[in-house]
């Protein structure tokens, strides 16, 4: 199949957590729709996202989703030339979603069809923010799911460097956030609640920073732990609200931030030291936070190194930096109707 010589437009579908998300971009990188339908309402009670609620939710909004999206950008389906669809890495079941309905899709529509890493097009965020050419580059990859360092040759070859062992820097947020009482999501929160803190009030550890077969791996499980043992005490169990005040809540709050800010700034740097790229960029959802935001930048300054980190709207799940697509078609790395889903981590 080739697509037409002008006019080519890409529908992206992100189903991999708990966003329902369309977007229609052209292949000039004008985005003509986006739509995501978010699932946090449903999420909240559980202090986290339960897979099963989040696979059910998508199957419901995820027509509508498509179709709000065709209609704002003014497009009938049979004007789409181009299918892409988050097959890796997320929760089984919302994967399932969303790949089930790109290949029906293409099937109807006769249209090929693109198979897309999820944080390699948190990567992507970055080209189109920037309207410029981003790489090669230094990708650096903070979710909820995911922390995640890639070597980014080229938009087509990512290759992994280093990443979380055990918990992702955004599940750490959202448990933390839950032992102090605060509210979900867990980034937002603790967030707000570093502001009134001293970030220096309590010393919590940070992961890896000793071992050289580890050098540019993430830990943040014993970061939680420490703040477990700080609020309840060892081998107590959590019950009720948490027995502090105010102001120890914030400053256990400002302390966590700057230990998880400080150890994805550390491991960037020294990626950025090993790779000899003096270009680095930022995605995915903690990427919106302020104080990580602020310290990348202060040392892109003093290094020299060209910074580019997603917009706020961009750095939460969305379809939009689906746009990635238009790389992988040019490149002809098209999937066909056999696609499955990678729910893990493909150290790619």
């Amino acid at each position: 199949m080739t697509l037409p010589a002008s006019g080519k437009h890409l529908l992206a579908i992100e189903t991999t957590c708990d966003e329902t998300a369309a977007a229609v971009i052209r292949d000039d990188l004008q985005v003509l729709s986006s739509v995501v339908a978010s699932q946090e309402e449903l999420h909240r009670r559980f202090a986290g996202v339960v897979p099963e609620i989040a696979a059910r939710a998508h199957v419901e909004r995820l027509l509508p989703v498509i179709d709000e999206a065709l209609r704002r950008a003014a497009l009938q389906p049979a004007q789409i030339d181009l299918i892409a669809v988050a097959r890796t890495p997320g929760l089984a079941g919302s994967l399932l979603v969303g790949v089930a309905a790109a290949k029906a899709l293409a099937v109807a529509l006769d249209r090929p069809l693109v198979a897309l890493n999820h944080l390699h097009a948190h990567i992507y965020a970055c080209r189109l923010a920037a309207t410029k050419e981003i790489f090669p580059c230094l990708g650096l990859i903070v979710s909820g799911g995911h922390t995640s360092l890639y070597h980014c040759h080229s938009p087509t070859n990512f290759e992994s460097v280093g990443g979380t062992i055990d918990d992702a820097a955004g599940e750490a947020f959202d448990k933390v956030a839950t032992l102090l009482g605060l509210p979900y999501p867990g980034g937002p929160s603790i967030s707000q609640a570093a502001e009134h803190g001293d970030p220096r009030a309590y010393r919590f550890p940070r992961g890896l920073t000793s071992q050289k077969q580890h050098r540019l791996n993430f830990s943040f499980s014993g970061l939680k732990t420490a703040v477990r043992y700080e609020i309840w005490g060892p081998g107590q169990p959590v019950a009720g609200p948490p027995p502090l005040t105010q102001q120890q809540v914030h400053d256990i709050a400002a302390s966590f931030q700057h230990a998880v800010v400080e150890s994805l700034v550390d491991k960037t740097l020294l990626a950025l030291s090993q790779t000899g790229l003096s270009r680095l960029c930022v995605g995915g959802g903690v990427a919106a936070n302020r104080l990580l935001r602020q310290r990348l930048q202060e040392e892109a300054a003093r290094l020299t190194v060209e910074l580019h980190i997603a917009p706020p709207a961009l750095c939460t799940d969305n379809a939009v930096m689906g746009a990635i697509a238009w790389e992988m078609f040019a490149a002809g790395q098209l999937a066909d109707l056999e696609l499955d889903v990678l729910p893990g981590l493909v150290r790619e």
